[in-house]
């Protein structure tokens, strides 16, 4: 203990950090550029973190937004939000090699998607217009066959075609909550809409957010350690809100935090979104070992050994 420095209660929220979609993606990259050497093409950002799109651009990856901006001569990986069809189709025309890192679960909806159109239902997607999951999910179907839904409003607002034949799917990363108050009022206005088999939210979206409401209550301030385009993260910091937090930011790395708002604060909690790696964490605590007398706790509500295999063309 250190007598010129104030006490301070760090509650670490488990669990936090990468999932199995995130690990695997980058796994992807790394292991198409140990196979094909460098340069590797990966169209958009691999997951929404800087921190890690900056150290693969180290190994020899170079992120792009469009397929036209890659040569045809090297591969190219699709992000792990996933890509319309028309993607992958276009790389199949022009014969490039291309490997698909999108997160099985977010592959899943896709699949839940083409089966519900192949039954004949009208569809609709809980989500965030201009995510590139969305983007993704809706480019799995023709135009117009799934409308996207985003609010209570939304689905106040929404007249099926048919609704004896309507069915959702949800984006990967919302808000458990409010996603649960826009699917029930979807229920209560179409009492036979088809629901997924299993949750589509994520289970990694759904620990982090349990996670955090088990410690925002205690917290004078929670951090959460993400990028702002990264939904999971930001959703991190609605719920630490929600769920009782005096005050909840998000910050992209330890440089990001101002110490001089520190004063009088006893208990912060700190988590981090699923595509922010663990070295963040831990300079932001290293980072506040040297300002505080640190007291850490634990605040875990769940064990995570989910591994995605990789794909055969480059396991």
């Amino acid at each position: 203990m250190h007598p010129n420095r104030p006490d301070l209660t760090l509650l670490l929220a488990a669990p936090r950090g990468f999932c199995a979609g995130v690990d695997r993606a980058i796994q992807i990259v790394e292991r198409a550029l140990e196979r094909f050497g460098a340069p590797v093409y990966v169209r958009h950002e691999i997951v929404h973190n800087r921190h890690v799109v900056e150290r693969l651009e180290g190994l020899g990856a170079i992120f792009v937004e469009r397929l036209d901006q890659c040569p045809q001569d090297r591969p190219v990986i699709f992000s792990a939000h996933g890509v319309p069809k028309r993607v992958p189709a276009e790389a199949e025309r022009r014969n490039m090699i291309y490997v698909d890192a999108t997160c099985p679960l977010v592959s899943k909806v896709h699949v839940e998607a083409q089966r519900h159109l192949a039954e004949g239902r009208e569809i609709v997607l809980i989500g965030h217009a201009g995510h590139p999951e969305v983007i993704g999910t809706m480019g799995q179907l023709p135009d117009g066959a799934i409308t996207l839904i985003e609010t209570i409003e939304d689905a106040d607002r929404f007249t099926p075609e048919d609704a004896s034949k309507l069915a959702f799917v949800t984006q990967t990363t919302l808000s458990v909550d409010d996603t649960q108050q826009i699917v029930t009022r979807l229920q209560q206005r179409f009492p036979q809409i088809s629901s997924p088999h299993k949750e589509d939210i994520c289970y990694a979206t759904t620990n982090r957010q349990a996670a955090v409401k088990a410690l925002a209550e205690r917290c004078d301030l929670v951090l959460v350690i993400g990028a702002t385009n990264s939904s999971n993260s930001v959703r991190l910091v609605e719920v630490a809100l929600t769920a009782g937090a005096k005050r909840a930011q998000l910050i992209s790395s330890v440089d990001k935090v101002d110490w001089s708002s520190m004063d009088g604060i006893e208990t912060v909690g700190i988590t981090a979104g699923a595509s922010a790696p663990d070295v963040l964490v831990q300079d932001l605590l290293d980072a506040f070992a040297t300002r505080f007398n640190v007291i850490e706790e634990v605040i875990s509500v769940a064990k995570e050994d989910v591994v995605f295999k990789l794909p055969k063309i480059i396991a």
